[in-house]
């Protein structure tokens, strides 16, 4: 068995669910690696499979000015550095299928960003690379949408495939989380990962000093948004963490204080051990039906 398939059976069958975190985008090398370094200290004393999140660039940013990131090269450097230091896997994203050879040489997980949650070439490239691919269902999608995504991935000859479910457009400037997809999403018949902080963004919802918008985010209820996945059974839990988010480039306002990491952490395991949402038995329902 390959190391992809190694660590993908590690996360599925991981318990009570493994958790995919790190700082937006990559701010230096410096910080990455103190982040990488607090984070891995925290998840080992919790017990919970670690991969390590932080992405090279940030392409769909809400401005041109925006923050973007080291870029590629400096960017994949800089997170094989992560990689050997700590001895965790990353995982991080592409935008373009020219990208994911270059990716797949050091990240352990591509992710597709929920924008691109269709590119069929993106899904092919990244397939391609043997690697785990972790599909996040795009704002404008309805859960089975992912089901075609992750069919994409098999069909490219990798059968290492997650998605991810991070909220949906409700009107302008807003997302909601529909706890029935984490359920619906099943049905692609993989790994289900609830990104409990991009779920609360607020697109193009800030207004910037001088003209201009920016996203904003409801951080606040990121504990909220996490219970319930947890509760309801999910294999992971995406989220971004940041030592200092108001102070980060980008995303600041979905981002989790590391401070609280820990606290927050211990609450979900316990959730997740009471609930039993990720049991091995499911009740049927199908009398209860129409």
């Amino acid at each position: 068995m390959d190391s992809s398939a190694m660590l993908f059976n590690q996360l599925k069958t991981a318990e009570p669910f493994f958790l995919l975190a790190g700082p937006n985008v990559i701010e230096s090398e410096e910080h990455v690696l103190r982040m990488a370094n607090h984070i891995k200290a925290i998840t080992s004393k919790l017990g919970l499979p670690l991969v390590f999140k932080s992405s090279f660039d940030k392409a769909n940013r809400t401005s041109s000015k925006s923050f973007r990131g080291p870029g590629l090269d400096q960017g994949l450097k800089i997170l094989e550095k992560v990689k050997v230091a700590y001895d965790i896997p990353i995982v991080t994203d592409v935008h373009e299928s020219i990208q994911c050879e270059a990716v797949g040489k050091v990240a352990d997980i591509i992710q597709i960003p929920a924008f691109l949650c269709r590119q069929t070439d993106l899904l092919v490239a990244a397939a391609k690379t043997g690697k785990i691919i972790n599909i996040k269902k795009g704002q404008f999608c309805a859960p089975s949408v992912m089901v075609n995504s992750a069919e994409k991935i098999r069909l490219a000859g990798n059968e290492n495939v997650m998605v991810c479910e991070r909220g949906t457009m409700f009107g302008y400037n807003d997302l909601i989380v529909d706890p029935r997809n984490l359920e619906w999403m099943r049905e692609a018949n993989c790994p289900i990962v609830a990104d409990i902080t991009h779920s609360l963004q607020q697109p193009a919802g800030r207004q910037l000093e001088g003209g201009g918008v920016a996203s904003g985010g409801l951080r606040e209820l990121i504990p909220c948004i996490a219970r319930t996945a947890v509760a309801v059974g999910v294999d992971g839990i995406f989220m971004e963490v940041h030592d200092d988010p108001r102070s980060a480039p980008v995303d600041g306002s979905t981002q989790w204080p590391l401070r609280h990491l820990e606290e927050l952490l211990e609450e979900l395991i316990a959730i997740a051990r009471v609930s039993k949402g990720k049991q091995q038995f499911k009740i049927d329902l199908t009398p209860f039906r129409d």
